[in-house]
């Protein structure tokens, strides 16, 4: 302490109330450490160069991560982070996993993002009295645990090519008379890979995994979206 500030008399400070509460999993919390956060919630981080991006799910019980989904698209080297990310991450506290090095750009981002989201009691589970079981994250994944993926190409001269939806792998789009996308045939890979995984023939497997959206039956013209 300076001399200046040894000089000066004492002034009481009352002002010691503590933190504005935040809710956690069903209750208002004065989170004053780590252990005193907990929470499910989501983040979304991109990398430098902004060619691909993240989604990161972690449930924290008491500050440890004790459950975490690594979802990534439009990298092959995310993809890859994103597997030493998932190994990372669990048994963290989240300020641990903050100063982490979790590999890869948009992953360290999505940490930034969602440990923000958390500490300020903006959780998915805010509300939800005891929080969400370890497992929920899973669930984001549906029955066949495959992430939701959109891919659309389209271009100004031969118009749009839907890819890949929730559905799954688009198969066939279906058009109309005036060449307008009116429904698709897909294969859902999860049930198509579980089928496969019960010994049954893989042509009998992708049929079975096979369904249709939209009018795709009153089609008047049928294309591959890969091909033509």
């Amino acid at each position: 302490m300076n001399k200046d500030i040894e000089n000066m008399c004492y002034v009481n400070n009352e002002a010691k109330s503590g933190p504005a509460p935040i809710p956690e999993d069903g209750k208002w919390v004065q989170a004053k450490e780590i252990k005193d956060i907990s929470g499910l919630t989501h983040g979304i981080g991109w990398c430098a160069p902004q060619q691909g991006a993240c989604k990161l799910t972690l449930n924290v019980k008491d500050g440890i991560i004790e459950e975490a989904l690594v979802e990534t698209i439009g990298c092959s080297g995310m993809t890859h982070s994103a597997a030493m990310a998932g190994e990372i991450l669990v048994g963290k506290t989240i300020l641990e996993a903050l100063n982490t090095d979790l590999v890869c750009d948009a992953i360290n981002t999505a940490m930034r993002e969602l440990f923000l989201q958390i500490v300020y009691g903006r959780s998915q589970s805010a509300f939800s009295r005891n929080g969400l079981s370890i497992g929920t994250g899973l669930e984001d994944l549906g029955k066949n645990k495959r992430s939701q993926v959109g891919t659309i190409y389209s271009t100004n001269k031969k118009g749009p090519r839907y890819l890949e939806l929730a559905e799954g792998y688009i198969v066939e789009l279906g058009l109309d008379e005036s060449d307008n996308i009116i429904g698709y045939k897909y294969v859902n890979l999860g049930k198509m890979m579980d089928n496969i995984k019960k010994k049954m023939d893989p042509y009998e497997a992708i049929e079975k995994a096979t369904g249709t959206y939209g009018r795709f039956d009153e089609a008047k013209k049928i294309i591959d979206p890969r091909e033509e």
